[in-house]
C-alpha cells in the first residue's frame, strides 16, 4: 500500500484523508504531540498513522521528517495547513518526490514574497508599499501615489485575520497594529514575519479559481463566486460553484491565474487563488496559496462538477495523473452564519429548508462564547445546497437565510 505524508492535518485535511481511504493509500500526518491530542475523533479514525516533530524548529522537523519518510518508504507529500506548505514543498525536494518549486515555496505563503515575485514575474497584481512600522507605512504611501480606500494586511496569516479596508490616513494606526498583532504561528509557535503590505484597494468582483497542477501543467478546474463583508474587515461569507460568468471572463480569470501559478513555482500539486474581474476588463490576483480550499469548496465543486480535488491532489503527489473531466454539470453554494458581535451563544433560527438544501450545520453549543464578524473564525455554522444553475442555487440560498437570526446573551 502506497503511503503519502500528510504535513499536518488541518484546514481541508478531512477531504485529503477521505481521499486515501478511496484510493487505498495510507496517509499518516505529521503535527505535534499536544495538536494531535486535540484533534476531533472522526479525524484520529481516518488518520493511518503519526510521526511527531516540531514546527517551530522548521529546520530540525525537516530533517527528522526525512528521516522518517526515506525510512518508512513514504512516496508522497501533501501540504494542507498554509502555514506549512513551504516545509512540504522543501521535504518532497529533499526526497526527490512530486512537489513545488522550493527556491520559490515561501511564496505561496508569505505575502511580502507573493508581491515581490508577481512584480518580477509581471503577474496583473495590487501595486504594494511595505512597511515594519507605522511611520514607514504613512511615508509609504505618501510616496507611493496611492488613493484610498486601501488594504493593510499582514505578510503572514489566513483566514482573513488582520485584513482591513481603511478610508483615510487617520485609521491607518489601528489597521495597521491590527496587521501586526502575531508574532508567531498558532499553534505550532513558529515566528511569523512581521511586515505589513499597505496595496492599492482594487475594485470589481471578487472569485476565486481552484487549479490541479501536473508536471507542471496546470487544470483550472472551477471559478467559485466569493461573498464577503463589507467595512473595514473582510470575512467571507458565503462561495457558489461555478461562478456564473461569460467564457470571455471565465477566460480572463483561468489565464491571469496561471500567471500567478507559474510565477509562484507550483508545479505538482493544487493551488488556490483569489482574484479580482475588474469593471474596465482583465484581472488581478489578491493571492494564490499552495493548498486546498477551505470552506467547504471541496466538496461543493464534488456536488457540482463531479470532480475531487483532494483526490487528485493526493495521485499528483504520487506521480499519478489525475482525472480531472467533469462528470456533472449543477450548481452548489454555500452560506455561513455569522453572529452581528460577540456573546454568549443561544439559538439560530429562521433558516429556510427547501428541495435545494443539502445541509444545515451549527457549530457552537448552547451557553458557548463566539466571536463577532471580522475574520472568518466568527462564523456559528452553514446552509449548503444545490441546484440545476449557479443563478438559481443563488436564489435558494438567499430565500434560505433571508429570515436567519441568531440569539445571543
Amino acid at each position: 500500500m502506497k503511503k503519502v505524508l500528510l504535513i499536518e492535518a488541518m484546514g481541508s485535511a478531512e477531504d485529503l484523508l477521505d481521499a486515501g481511504r478511496e484510493l487505498g493509500v495510507q496517509i499518516v500526518v505529521a503535527t505535534h504531540r499536544e495538536i494531535y491530542e486535540s484533534y476531533a475523533p472522526a479525524v484520529k479514525e481516518k488518520v493511518s498513522g503519526v510521526v511527531f516533530t516540531d514546527f517551530s524548529d522548521p529546520e530540525r522537523a525537516l530533517k527528522e521528517l526525512a528521516e522518517y519518510a526515506r525510512a518508512e518508504g513514504v512516496e508522497g507529500v501533501v501540504g494542507c495547513w498554509e502555514f506549512l506548505t513551504p516545509v512540504a514543498a522543501r521535504l518532497a525536494a529533499e526526497l526527490g518526490l512530486p512537489g513545488n518549486d522550493p527556491e520559490r515555496a515561501d511564496g505561496c505563503r508569505n505575502k511580502r514574497v507573493m508581491a515581490q515575485l508577481f512584480e518580477e514575474h509581471r503577474v496583473p497584481a495590487p501595486r504594494t508599499v511595505l512597511a515594519q512600522d507605522c511611520d514607514a507605512a504613512a511615508a509609504g504611501l505618501a510616496a507611493s501615489g496611492f488613493t484610498y480606500p486601501v488594504v493593510v494586511k499582514p505578510a503572514e496569516q489566513a483566514g482573513s485575520w488582520g485584513v482591513s479596508v481603511i478610508q483615510g490616513p487617520d485609521e491607518l494606526p489601528e489597521a495597521f497594529a491590527a496587521a501586526q498583532a502575531w508574532e508567531y504561528e498558532s499553534p505550532h509557535g513558529f515566528p511569523l514575519d512581521t511586515t505589513v503590505l499597505i496595496q492599492e484597494y482594487v475594485g470589481g468582483v471578487e472569485y476565486s479559481v481552484e487549479s490541479v497542477v501536473f508536471e507542471g501543467r496546470i487544470t483550472p478546474l472551477t471559478v467559485v463566486q466569493k461573498f464577503t463583508t463589507d467595512g473595514v474587515f473582510r470575512a467571507e461569507i458565503g462561495q457558489t460553484v461555478p461562478a456564473a460568468l461569460s467564457e470571455a471572463d471565465t477566460a480572463t480569470l483561468y489565464g491571469t491565474t496561471v500567471a500567478a501559478i507559474r510565477a509562484l513555482g507550483i508545479t505538482n500539486g493544487v493551488a488556490h487563488t483569489e482574484l479580482k474581474l475588474l469593471p474596465e476588463g482583465g484581472a488581478k490576483i489578491i493571492e494564490v496559496g499552495a493548498r486546498l480550499p477551505g470552506d467547504r469548496v471541496p466538496e461543493l465543486i464534488r456536488l457540482a462538477r463531479g470532480v475531487d480535488e483532494a483526490r487528485a491532489f493526493v495521485q499528483v503527489a504520487l506521480g499519478i495523473e489525475p482525472e480531472l473531466t467533469p462528470r456533472t454539470d449543477r450548481a452548489a453554494a454555500i452560506r455561513f452564519f455569522v453572529p452581528p458581535r460577540a456573546g454568549r451563544f443561544r439559538s439560530i433560527d429562521g433558516v429556510v429548508r427547501s428541495p435545494q438544501v443539502h445541509r444545515i450545520a451549527v457549530y457552537p453549543q448552547p451557553d458557548d462564547e463566539v466571536r463577532g464578524p471580522g475574520d472568518n473564525d466568527g462564523r456559528v455554522g452553514y446552509v449548503m445546497l444545490t441546484a440545476a444553475t449557479p443563478q438559481k442555487v443563488n436564489r435558494a440560498a438567499d430565500a434560505a437565510i433571508a429570515n436567519l437570526t441568531i440569539e445571543l446573551e
